[in-house]
């Protein structure tokens, strides 16, 4: 899932308004900045095999320290306890690593199963979302047009940068999503690794414009 992990962090901007949109996008979306780190660091690997499934031609065959249930609900704690020091907020801790292991859930529902449950288990989960592109697309469209519209509701552009900064960004992860559903795979794991890794530059955006957006709703409680 791409647009999904986006929605997530747009969704409860509400309930953290004091905490960047980048940040709570960066959230949702550890599990996948770690996944190319730990490609280069030799820990795990993954093989391009056009038609795996219907939507992705990767075959994800070796992510157990990034994706594993186990040790996703371990990266959640701890992004929790380190976001939530920093802001000194029980909210932002909670909200915080409620994120993160979002991204180990959604990704049960579209992967195939190929998920284990911990490093070195022979049990794999996946509820295969991704064997349907028609199915794909009306789940993470809906998702991050539903997280789009919350996050609108939740804040407002105090000048021309936060709206079209905004809507910008949401244009271009469109078209992000779509080139790699409807695009050809990529050429080889290293061109994976570098394209994985500019989610970065995203988050970059989505905190400078957040910068340009003031709350205009109360906490939700």
């Amino acid at each position: 899932m791409f647009l999904g992990h986006f929605a997530v962090g747009l969704a409860v901007k509400r309930a953290t308004p004091q905490v960047s949109l980048g940040l709570l996008l960066a959230a949702p979306l550890l599990l996948d900045l770690l996944w190319p780190v730990f490609l280069l660091l030799g820990i795990e690997s993954v093989r391009i095999d056009p038609g795996n499934t219907a939507v992705t031609p990767l075959d994800l065959h070796d992510y157990p320290y990034s994706h594993s249930l186990v040790m996703a609900l371990g990266w959640s704690l701890a992004f929790g306890a380190v976001v939530g020091h920093f802001y000194q907020s029980v909210r932002v801790a909670l909200v915080g690593g409620a994120l993160v292991f979002s991204h180990w859930l959604l990704d049960y529902v579209t992967h195939r199963p190929d998920m284990p449950l911990y490093p070195g288990s022979e049990t794999y989960v996946g509820l295969g979302l991704w064997n349907s592109v028609a199915a794909t697309l009306l789940v993470e469209l809906a998702l991050f047009a539903g997280g789009i519209w919350l996050y609108v509701r939740s804040t407002r552009a105090i000048d021309k940068r936060g709206r079209l900064g905004f809507w910008a960004l949401m244009a271009t992860l469109v078209a992000l999503y779509l080139a790699a559903v409807f695009g050809p795979p990529p050429p080889d794991v290293p061109s994976l690794i570098g394209g994985s890794l500019a989610i970065v530059a995203l988050l970059g955006w989505a905190f400078w414009a957040d910068r340009h957006r003031e709350p205009v709703l109360p906490p939700a409680r």
